[in-house]
Order: structure tokens, then sequence, then C-alpha cells
């Protein structure tokens, strides 16, 4: 199965006050990091979405095998950040979308939700959400995205795989003391 990856990666980090996409954890940044999982995990094409930050990201991310889109408009929200990059898929039967503050993801996880073949949510803290797996046939759905609403109304009714540890988002300075505490 050809499965994708849309790594979400748009956003200005205002409560972190610092890019996150930029913030290293042992060797890697949050984004570097994200994009070798969905790696590891066979995804194909890989897709990142930019927007703020572009160029700084550009500069010192190892984005030179991913697809970057663009996004200037990345301030109307995450809904419209994961249309945009969805119109990047073509030849693709799913794709994972992620976004790049989850360290407790891992290749394994992503290919658990992908072999599936159908939508499926990552569960932690009581709630689904990111790491998705969305299957072509939902891609209408997912282009309709506007605004600050994401893809979670659609994953309220689907399967959904634990992940441990993936409430812990990289959000604040204290999640990033509590990130580098556990993953280095």
């Amino acid at each position: 199965m050809k499965c994708g990856a849309l790594i979400l990666a748009a956003g200005a980090s205002t409560r972190l006050g610092h890019p996150k996409q930029l913030i290293r954890l042992g060797n890697e940044t949050l984004l570097d990091r994200s994009v070798r999982n969905a790696r590891e995990a066979g995804c194909a094409p890989v897709v990142v979405v930019l927007g703020a930050f572009e160029d700084q990201i550009r500069d010192q991310c190892k984005l030179h095998d991913v697809l970057i889109v663009s996004h200037p408009e990345w301030t109307e929200g995450m809904g419209t950040t994961l249309s945009r990059g969805v119109q990047a898929f073509e030849d693709v039967q799913g794709i994972l979308v992620m976004t790049c503050d989850m360290p407790a993801v891992t290749a394994d996880h992503l290919r658990s939700l992908a072999t599936l073949g159908r939508v499926a949510a990552t569960s932690y803290g009581g709630r689904k959400g990111v790491p998705a797996y969305f299957s072509k046939d939902r891609f209408p759905e997912l282009l309709e995205l506007k605004g600050d609403m994401g893809a979670r109304r659609l994953l309220q009714r689907a399967h959904s795989i634990e992940l441990p540890g993936g409430e812990l988002d990289v959000d604040t300075f204290e999640d990033l003391a509590k990130a580098r505490s556990i993953f280095g």
C-alpha cells in the first residue's frame, strides 16, 4: 500500500516563543525527527507544510528529500494548512497526518495506523487526534477544512491506537523540559 506522510509545521509556536520545528531533542530538530519517523515507516512522499519561519526552517532542517508546500496563509489555521498539504498528494492510497511537536511518535506507531487501511486516529489523554491515517476516499473532506478547525471531527468515530506518552506535545518551555528529560 502506498502511503504518504503530511507533516503540518506551519505554525508560529506563539506559546513557546521560538519555532518549535527547530527545537532539538538529542541530535535532531523536532521537524527532522518527524520526517525521519515518516520515512522509517515507509511513507512516500513525505510532504511538509511550512508557513511561519519558513526560511529559517529550510536553512536549519534536513528537508532535501521532502516535498515542501509553502503556505503563506498559515495564520488562517490548522484546517487550511491541512487542506493545503492534501493537495500535494496524487498517487497514494492514503496519508498519515502528523505534527512535528509530538516526540513520543515512532515509526512503528505510524505503520500500525497505516496498515489498518481506513481512517485511524491516535488516542492519548482520553481523546483522539493525530497522527492519523486517512484513506484517499476521505481526501475530499480534508480539502474542505477551513480555519482553525482541523480534522478532529473526522476522527470522532475512527478506530484508534493508543500512543503511550502521546499527550506530550512541545508547546511550552515546561513541555520542552519534560520532552528533553524523556527523549534526550
